[in-house]
């Protein structure tokens, strides 16, 4: 089980990284690919929903890291944060230009009692940083997490949104800016 001396140090060692990266070091950048490339794969995969277009992006994903990571302020976010937002966003204009398979409408959240569904969260909130997210989203009403969820961890757009919940774009959007807030106070220890 990963300690937080254990995760202070792999997010100091992979800032060290893009530090490196930054000044044009090639090996940090293939060092960093090494140990963040499966994860910020699986981003682009959960978001384009092709293993194909998510190996595309995921190069597109590195070039934006080689450019950028002079941009990279370990004071303002993790590392793996910030390389997963890039990911992300390079997921998320993939399928804007490319569009991706229809999403099926979503009935009903998972059961509580669903053994893969639990063996999924453990595996997840094993990691420490993102522990304390899932915390806080479990606290917000199930509407607020399960749009949040939707949006930010497979990309969904509004209108996707809407469709997939079955509810109404202004709805979903208050959804999402509703419990954007009380996720932030919750994360800030309000």
């Amino acid at each position: 089980m990963p300690t937080s001396q254990n995760a202070e140090a792999r997010r100091a060692e992979l800032s060290g990284l893009l530090a490196r990266v930054a000044a044009g070091d090639r090996r940090a950048l293939k060092t960093v690919y090494a140990r963040t490339s499966a994860k910020l794969y699986g981003v682009c995969l959960r978001i384009a929903r092709d293993r194909d277009a998510a190996e595309d992006i995921l190069q597109d994903v590195y070039l934006k890291v080689w450019k950028r990571a002079g941009g990279f302020d370990p004071g303002h976010a993790s590392p793996i944060t910030w390389l997963c937002a890039i990911a992300r966003n390079a997921a998320i204009d993939w399928v804007r230009k490319h569009g991706r398979p229809a999403i099926p409408a979503i009935e009903q959240p998972p059961d509580a009692g669903d053994s893969e569904w639990d063996a999924a969260l453990e595996a997840l909130s094993q990691d420490e940083e993102r522990a304390h997210i899932f915390d806080c989203l479990e606290a917000l009403a199930p509407s607020q997490s399960r749009a949040i969820r939707l949006a930010f961890f497979d990309g969904l757009s509004h209108p996707e949104l809407a469709s997939a919940l079955g509810a109404p774009l202004g709805t979903t959007k208050s959804w999402i800016r509703r419990g954007l807030l009380q996720l932030r106070g919750c994360l800030e220890g309000d």
